[in-house]
């Protein structure tokens, strides 16, 4: 086994005060490890960084197409949002043309992470609905499937045909078999794989042919960065940074990948314990050492090199990455 490696660093005054570790992996085209950090060969659940592979079926069943799914909503069912309008109103609207409600998406309801839209549910005395949820546009994308399957209402069975069909994509893009699953947050299946197998299926996505299923899913995301994630998201500021060169995921407990067309090449990353502002870093550097982002752009410095304030205005501190990624 492989031990997990320093990948950011968070420094108050001269003081090395804290650091995340963690694995990460670069797979080129064919699968091979261009360069890696820790364990390639880790076991861990992707969790929303997975959402472009869970939504191939969509496209390969010919449900998207049957649907007239929009570059939007390809987007969005690869999208962890923040219930923001622009993303409730859209996945409302799609659930409409579907003929079905709120009451039918299977993820439970969530307090919008976007202040507009939480402060708005407030004042008007109001409870979140299920798409308000950051999972709402996989779901819908689920029941898309379903209906063109013929298949039942509970789609977040793992023995219902929307999930066995995520999980045949899973292990074919990974090139593995994958152990087994975890329940998510928005109660679907979560299957496992090793970095190198996540890896892999990025840069199988970054060298798809034109028309492909996983292109059309990485060309929606990076066309549409603010529905991927939403303002004040590390997902859109970066892809906005790039100018739809790359595509980018997060997944909770300290996941990422990104998907890099121009280079094909993938990224898989994850730290140990979890953390969000780690993996920030730990992503925007990696992507600045392949040549993809700006080091002094100011949406990388949100998160890479990025200063710590006190209450009272004064730094801190920095959040860099560690010697690793530097």
């Amino acid at each position: 086994m492989t031990h997990p490696v320093p990948m950011t660093e968070i420094r108050r005054g001269e003081f090395l005060e804290s650091w995340h570790s963690g694995h990460a992996v670069i797979c080129d085209a064919g699968g091979d490890i261009v360069q890696s950090w820790g364990d390639p060969s880790l076991v861990v659940l992707p969790r929303s960084s997975s959402k472009m592979i869970q939504a191939l079926p969509l496209i390969t069943s010919g449900a998207a197409d049957k649907a007239g799914l929009s570059t939007e909503q390809l987007a969005l069912a690869c999208a962890s949002h923040t219930g923001a309008a622009i993303h409730t109103d859209r996945v409302q609207t799609w659930l409409d043309t579907l003929g079905l409600s709120d009451a039918a998406l299977r993820c439970g309801p969530q307090e919008p992470s976007d202040l507009p839209a939480r402060d708005g549910l407030i004042r008007a005395v109001e409870t979140p609905c299920r798409y308000h949820n950051n999972c709402s546009g996989k779901h819908a994308g689920f029941l898309t499937l379903a209906q063109h399957l013929g298949a039942g209402p509970e789609y977040v069975e793992a023995d219902h045909p929307v999930q066995k069909a995520a999980l045949e994509a899973f292990e074919r893009v990974t090139g593995e078999t994958s152990p087994g699953f975890a329940i998510d947050g928005c109660s679907a299946p979560n299957f496992a794989s090793t970095l190198h197998g996540m890896a892999r299926a990025m840069a199988h996505y970054a060298a798809s042919p034109d028309g492909s299923a996983e292109r059309r899913l990485h060309e929606a995301m990076r066309l549409h960065p603010d529905l991927v994630a939403g303002e004040g998201n590390a997902c859109t500021h970066l892809m906005r940074a790039m100018e739809g060169r790359v595509a980018i995921k997060t997944g909770a407990e300290g996941y990422y990948i990104a998907i890099i067309p121009e280079k094909k090449l993938g990224v898989a990353l994850k730290i140990v314990d979890g953390t969000t502002r780690a993996s920030e870093c730990a992503i925007a550097a990696i992507l600045v050492k392949l040549g993809v982002l700006e080091p002094d752009h100011p949406a990388t410095r949100l998160y890479m090199n990025a200063p710590i304030v006190n209450r009272a205005g004064q730094q801190t501190g920095w959040i860099r990455p560690a010697a690793a990624l530097a």
